[in-house]
């Protein structure tokens, strides 16, 4: 039995190397490889001792030879192939341990592999007879099963030339993506979804339907942070509704404590204080105490004692996101709250781009990103704002950004008193957040995710005593909607931009 050993990433090669000595194999090792297991006095034959020429070109042509890729190719249920290389005086390879030149993270010519991807291509083709490991990862599954076994199983195979293409696949997008210059387009003319499975899912959207966390291996997410304290496994919708309330909660501000609380993906109740994390729950829970049962409740800062007994006061929480616990609140919470799931985080990243699938197509598109500085907005009407309700109105314009179209949010005091989410048209939205803003409206603050269309909307925010409202404008009849504002006192703001969320 041959194994040939030819690896970039040495980690872990010379404990292989051995093990797979006093299991019987005859190692064949390439340049620096090579020299390792010389180092750790490893008994094994070189590439050239094997194909009769030493390296040359840089180092660019060493285990392209008939020797080496015979041996890897030869398939050993033909009579023809065996014959071939026996005349040849070619020995089957039954073990290639390859791994390439780093080009993902230094790419340029001279980092674009060919020897070891001809090497894992061939391996990995020939599975029934040879087994590929390109990942150190696998070593020790690899001798276990040596160990054990006596041999390498067919599923094994199977399985580590599965992931050999996979290699091979990402390393060869990552250099086209290089060579066109694109490797940083948003929606370039080819996009390829690198994923790869986390674990699965108890159920999908509902329990009929199977689901699983997959995560990119090419850009980093904050769930690979994620750490579940306590609590059942998070579901699918859990992990979608964390999500959404983890980034809107920093989108809100990073310098202050914010609390959001996320049901069915929308948030229904968002607040900030200047210094305290139990008040700025306290008043997101207010904003809809109702729709706060069974949701997603995610604060930016670490939750204390007090913040702790004040959420055990309330409607149970399905989850609970923090970058932190203090001693004893995960105790005390999972002990009265068994089954809400708790959760450690670092803060969300920032997305690359937005994929989305309709049935076997997919819609990407730029992630939603905005300024929501107050510098960058027009004031229409003729009543100005006050530095109170500008305060207001970038909460709420920052918050309507996150709720589904159409979206109407009030705010008041830096808390968000009645969200309106997911209606057909703006009016109906604007009711329903004017009846969960109940008195709490009058003097208040709103925001609408898109243009209003007709005066009746904006008239019915102001009826109920909203003061102030931002919307992006743009509508054929805004003369008409703002003339509708200044008949009744209304401070107006354009931000010249829209934020569907759909």
């Amino acid at each position: 039995m041959r194994a040939l050993l030819s690896v970039y990433d040495k980690t872990g090669i010379t404990e292989l190397a051995a093990a797979l000595t006093s299991f019987g194999y005859e190692l064949i090792a390439s340049g620096g490889t090579s020299n390792m297991l010389s180092e750790a006095g490893i008994a094994h034959l070189s590439v050239e001792d094997i194909t009769g020429f030493s390296e040359m070109l840089d180092g660019r042509v060493k285990t392209l030879h008939p020797n080496l890729h015979g041996g890897i190719l030869a398939d050993r249920s033909k009579e023809s192939h065996m014959a071939d290389i026996e005349a040849l005086g070619i020995y089957p390879i039954d073990v290639v341990v390859c791994n390439l030149y780093p080009f993902p993270s230094s790419p340029s010519i001279e980092t674009i592999d060919v020897g070891g991807p001809s090497m894992i291509r061939g391996a990995a083709k020939n599975h029934a007879s040879v087994a590929v490991v390109v990942s150190p990862a696998d070593y020790d599954g690899l001798v276990t099963e040596l160990k054990t076994a006596g041999s390498i199983s067919y599923e094994t195979k199977r399985h580590l030339a599965a992931k050999a293409f996979a290699l091979l696949s990402k390393y060869d997008r990552t250099i086209s993506a290089w060579l066109y210059g694109k490797q940083d387009e948003i929606l370039p003319d080819h996009l390829t979804l690198d994923l790869t499975k986390t674990h699965d899912l108890r159920y999908g959207e509902n329990p009929h339907q199977k689901g699983a966390l997959y995560e990119s291996l090419s850009f980093s997410s904050w769930l690979s942070s994620m750490e579940l304290l306590a609590g059942l496994e998070l579901s699918y919708l859990n992990i979608f509704d964390v999500d959404a309330a983890w980034r809107l909660v920093f989108e809100l501000s990073h310098e202050s404590p914010a609390a959001v609380i996320v049901k069915h993906a929308n948030p229904c109740g968002v607040a900030l204080d200047q210094d305290d994390i139990g008040v700025a729950y306290a008043k997101a829970f207010e904003c809809d105490p109702i729709s706060a049962f069974g949701g997603i409740v995610a604060l930016n800062r670490e939750v204390d004692n007090l913040t702790a007994q004040d959420i055990l006061k309330n409607p149970k929480a399905d989850v609970i996101v923090a970058p932190g616990y203090a001693d004893g609140v995960v105790a005390m919470l999972s002990a009265k709250r068994k089954n809400t799931r708790l959760i450690k985080a670092n803060p969300p990243d920032v997305p690359s781009r937005s994929v989305r699938s309709i049935g076997n197509a997919y819609l990407v598109q730029e992630p939603d990103r905005f300024d929501a500085k107050p510098k960058s907005w027009k004031v229409v009407s003729k009543a100005q704002p006050t530095s109170t309700q500008l305060l207001d109105l970038e909460l709420a314009w920052k918050v309507c950004a996150k709720t589904s179209s159409n979206a109407i949010v009030i705010a008041n005091d830096q808390c968000a008193i009645g969200i309106g989410a997911g209606q057909q048209n703006r009016l109906d939205s604007s009711r329903i957040a004017i009846e969960k803003a109940k008195e709490k409206v009058v003097g208040s603050v709103a925001a609408s995710d898109a243009f209003f269309p007709f005066p009746d909307g904006l008239l019915a925010l102001a009826d109920a005593g909203v003061a102030a409202v931002i919307s992006p404008g743009g509508s054929i009849n805004d003369a008409k909607v703002i003339a509708a504002g200044d008949e009744v006192g209304l401070v107006m703001i354009f931000t010249g931009e829209r934020h569907f969320k759909h």
